[in-house]
């Protein structure tokens, strides 16, 4: 806040505490359940040997403009124009960075590649339930593989990000679709490049609008084959296609990933014709991960495979395949499930003084225990030692003790359990292992 200059009479306006609309202030409670759900999702991740990579947040605007599509650059995007008069854009997703990164060192790379990254991205959208204009996602890449057992990790590493953060198989469902069963439903339907182009966002939409209005604006694009494609986007197994769909490559791909996947144990995907994804790159299979609870029932994070994007750049196709997990969705299905975890001080023990002229042993308990592993705080706002114990517990703290004429001369400490108020006399050199005992159970 600036302070209103009263020597020279002009007074300054004083700035909002506010932040920016669209974003997040995270307190240490929330940068609490960020790191718990981004310990997670690396811990998950890396068991399958993905290894992390990281980019800049800017890129040249092009980038977005040749694959993204149009729209995200020009109505969902931060974009610029810089001093040395180039367009930029704050990227609004990872995929294209991580493609440009591995084509710029294609020859140096031993392929198959497993990446990931938890980038923060941005949005020019309306803020709402589970969309902000920053958010972090993580990004799950396998790059050189054409085969479907690339599909079928990328899916087995989106189940173990959802299982790591404590989901069961019955919280949530995997929703897929494939982008060349979509073009060859279109070839049947006779749909001109414009008319594809129009169904797919009005795909996109279904879920969002009646299905009258879903019949309506279809019979616009479509004439004589809308009870086709009406009757294709109601399907809910892929048996019900028609004949010519189901003799597809498209078709093929995702029966043998589904089959696949409930080989491993994963029991929870289906076909779902609406799956669409957004972005132009896409090219064989697509998902996304949903959320089973009524109160949150909405799509969580998707993916698929993207075989041409590499091809933007200079050289051959490099088939690839990922998904991206974005933290707002994430976290309103923890909080939804009841998964959120309970917040807790990094400190571990928190050191009051009651004396004064105790200051000094105090500060060599301190750094015995910093030594030992432990993360300590030492008072230092001479407050009264009740407070002082206030502080720590409102802090969530798990253990204090105090250090006074008694102690030092004794040698002796109270260490206090402020979760159930129990207490252990201990001396300094047996702390150590009775503080990693208990912060064990």
């Amino acid at each position: 806040m600036i302070p209103e200059n009263k020597d020279s009479g002009v007074s300054v306006k004083k700035l909002s505490v506010e932040s920016y609309k669209g974003v997040r202030d995270f307190y240490p409670e929330d940068m609490f359940v960020q790191k718990y759900i981004f310990d997670r999702m690396r811990k998950a991740v890396e068991k399958f040997g993905y290894v992390e990579y990281g980019a800049s947040v800017l890129e040249p605007a092009e980038l977005y403009r040749a694959k993204s599509g149009e729209e995200i650059v020009n109505e969902q995007t931060y974009t610029f124009t810089d001093r040395g008069d180039r367009e930029v854009t704050l990227r609004p997703e990872m995929t294209p960075t991580v493609a440009r990164m591995v084509v710029a060192k294609r020859r140096e790379l031993p392929f198959p590649l497993r990446w990931y990254s938890i980038p923060n991205l941005f949005r020019y959208e309306k803020p709402q339930r589970g969309r902000m204009r920053e958010h972090w996602q993580l990004n799950v890449d396998l790059f050189g593989s054409k085969n479907i057992e690339a599909d079928v990790e990328i899916l087995c590493v989106a189940n173990e990000v959802m299982s790591s953060l404590g989901a069961k198989s019955g919280d949530f469902e995997i929703h897929i679709n494939n982008r060349k069963l979509w073009n060859s439903l279109c070839e049947m339907w006779k749909c001109t490049p414009l008319q594809q182009q129009k169904l797919s966002k009005l795909v996109d939409r279904k879920n969002k609008i009646s299905a009258k209005e879903f019949e309506e604006q279809g019979a616009v694009i479509l004439s004589s084959y809308l009870p086709n494609f009406i009757e294709a986007m109601n399907v809910t197994t892929l048996e019900k296609l028609e004949k010519g769909a189901r003799e597809t490559e498209g078709y093929k791909e995702i029966v043998s990933l589904i089959q696949d996947l409930e080989k491993r144990g994963i029991n929870n995907a289906r076909f779902d014709p609406t799956i669409m994804r957004g972005f132009d790159y896409y090219t064989g299979n697509i998902f996304e991960v949903f959320d089973a609870n009524p109160e949150n029932r909405r799509s969580l994070f998707g993916g698929g495979r993207y075989d041409d994007l590499a091809a933007l750049f200079e050289g051959d196709k490099i088939p690839a395949v990922g998904f991206g997990a974005g933290d707002v969705t994430v976290r309103d299905f923890l909080e939804t499930h009841g998964l959120l975890p309970a917040y807790g001080s990094s400190a571990q023990l928190y050191i009051a003084v009651q004396d004064e002229t105790c200051r000094d042993s105090a500060e060599q308990l301190s750094g015995q225990l910093r030594s030992q592993g432990h993360n300590v705080i030492l008072d230092i706002a001479h407050k009264k030692l009740g407070d002082q114990i206030k502080t720590a517990d409102r802090q969530k703290i798990p253990f204090v003790t105090a250090v006074g004429a008694e102690e030092v001369k004794s040698g002796a400490y109270r260490i206090k359990n402020l979760a159930d108020g129990s207490e252990k006399i201990l001396k300094a050199d047996e702390i150590s292992s009775y503080l990693k005992t208990q912060l064990a159970l």
